[in-house]
């Protein structure tokens, strides 16, 4: 391996893991079930067993592209006052490692008097205190795409365009739960966060996950193509496949924590090319030269993202803003606010430098960062714009 580049090990309790591996729910699809159970009861109808929501992608209130997926879940607990109703979905991560498997995802939703949704944060349920999560500073730790998703799953019994409802979220135990988390280093305090962008759990960071990316490697080569299209994601895969049209399908890579994994893959099957999309966070470890990004092996550098804001000519004011940033996502949107938008094809040459070296030398890295919100390419290596004319199909 070359020097400065590492590649740490998994946590010892993901490497135990042997098999298949289940998926599971997010919080945020969780809330999303409880809150419609509540929406039922407070709309004057009976107690349901269970319920059916859709998942994110499944709307157009979503703002993905539509998946038609809906998924039903058993409500273990209700309850119903003068204007209030609450449910309690109970969390299956499946086999992720997650912490929050087993909580009770409880809702209460009181009538307002705007339309809409308006939401707090109750018991175990963090509140935001730190720029740079995408969320606004005092309000609570839910995030935008499970928010919209509850929304949908309200929406479904009540009409939101005529009334509204007060969305209070309770974790018991969240609290707790939060501290084997990074929460409260991110400025989240008092609970966890209601998160997820596809509604599902995929067990990413895990041997088995690993194992696979090798596998899809290895059936992209036998195909005789010579292009690998590395993403973290779901959402990251999406905005990939929109910038290489071209390219089959079977050409594109979701990684999550393993780009070392996949890179030493591609050479093993004499890949010539590979392309890295990705956000702020993945491609800042990246750069830093850490290989395997789960969230307990490596942190962000952020000495190493003001030194980029600096090299691409970002004033004092901006590299020292950098600096003290509270992410990746918020060291970003600092240097876009301060109209260094340059630093963000520096930290893609960066990256993909480091790909090549980590390949040692046997294959073409470029490298394409997307937006958090719009997953619309922000910066790219230098070599992206030729690249990726000539980044056809090439069947050897």
């Amino acid at each position: 391996m070359s020097s400065g580049l590492s590649e740490p090990d998994l946590p010892r309790t993901a490497k135990v893991r042997t098999g298949p591996l289940r998926s599971g729910w997010t919080t945020g699809t969780c809330s999303a079930a409880a809150a419609k159970a509540a929406s039922v009861l407070l709309a004057g109808g009976p107690l349901p067993a269970e319920v059916e929501i859709a998942l994110p992608g499944a709307s157009e209130a979503f703002h993905t592209p539509s998946t038609g997926q809906r998924a039903a879940f058993v409500v273990a607990h209700a309850a119903q006052g003068d204007g209030w109703a609450e449910a309690v979905v109970i969390k299956d991560a499946g086999d992720d490692p997650d912490v929050t498997h087993g909580a009770h995802l409880t809702v209460r939703l009181r009538r307002a008097s705007e339309p809409g949704v308006a939401y707090l944060a109750g018991e175990g349920v963090g509140t935001v205190t730190k720029p740079g999560l995408g969320l606004e500073v005092g309000g609570p730790a839910i995030n935008p795409v499970p928010r919209a998703q509850i929304a949908v799953a309200i929406g479904e019994v009540l009409d939101l365009g005529r009334q509204g409802v007060i969305c209070e979220i309770r974790v018991p135990g969240g609290e707790r739960m939060a501290r084997k988390t990074t929460n409260a280093r991110l400025g989240i305090l008092g609970g966890i966060s209601i998160l997820g962008t596809t509604g599902i759990v995929r067990p990413f960071s895990t041997a088995s996950w690993r194992a696979s990316v090798v596998q899809a490697i290895d059936v992209m080569a036998a195909q005789r193509l010579d292009t690998v299209v590395l993403s973290t994601g779901g959402r990251t895969e999406r905005a990939a496949m929109r910038l290489l049209p071209g390219l089959p399908e079977v050409c594109f890579v979701e990684v999550g924590d393993f780009t070392g994994a996949a890179l030493r893959q591609a050479v093993a099957n004499g890949l010539r090319r590979c392309v890295f999309v990705g956000m702020a966070g993945k491609l800042a470890k990246l750069a830093a030269g850490v290989m395997m990004t789960h969230y307990t092996r490596s942190r962000v550098d952020l000495g190493l993202l003001a030194e980029i804001c600096a090299t691409a000519g970002g004033t004092a004011e901006a590299v020292a803003a950098v600096a003290q940033a509270n992410t990746a996502r918020h060291a970003y949107e600092l240097m876009r606010a301060y109209g260094v938008d340059q630093a963000l094809s520096v930290l893609c040459d960066r990256v993909a430098a480091n790909l090549e070296r980590f390949a040692g030398g046997r294959l073409s890295a470029d490298v394409v960062m997307v937006d958090f919100d719009s997953l619309e390419p922000v910066g790219a290596s230098r070599g992206w714009a030729r690249a990726r004319r000539a980044r056809q199909p090439n069947r050897g």
